[in-house]
């Protein structure tokens, strides 16, 4: 019996396995473009690589499509200003060298002054 059960769990959890979406890879110019998927096939992260390191512009998705994050990477490090969505805030998170050099935070409340 207790065969059996093991059996059925390595059974079920190969088929998990068997679901996930590989990713693909494009080569554009120098640079390759990288999409992950969801287990639905629904986009979840798109950026580039150069020379086997994140470079440029990478967008984050959740599984109904909507932007969650966007942000720049140079030579694999994260750089300039990345903005996340959450909710009703947006932050904008300040990066040099990988490092966090500030960030801002908005709510749907907050006001903008217009000249």
């Amino acid at each position: 019996m207790k065969f059996f059960i093991t059996l059925m769990f390595i059974f079920s959890f190969s088929l998990v396995q068997a679901q996930e979406i590989e990713p693909t890879y494009e080569v554009e110019g120098d640079k390759v473009k990288a999409t992950y998927y969801f287990i639905d096939g629904s986009v979840h992260k798109q950026g580039f690589f150069k020379n086997k390191r994140l470079t440029g512009m990478w967008t984050e998705f959740d599984k109904k499509g909507n932007k969650v994050a966007t942000g720049f990477y140079e030579d694999g490090k994260k750089t300039g200003i990345w903005l996340k969505w959450n909710k009703n805030k947006l932050r904008q998170v300040n990066y040099k060298n990988n490092l966090i050099t500030s960030v801002n935070t908005w709510k749907e409340e907050t006001s903008l002054a217009i000249n």
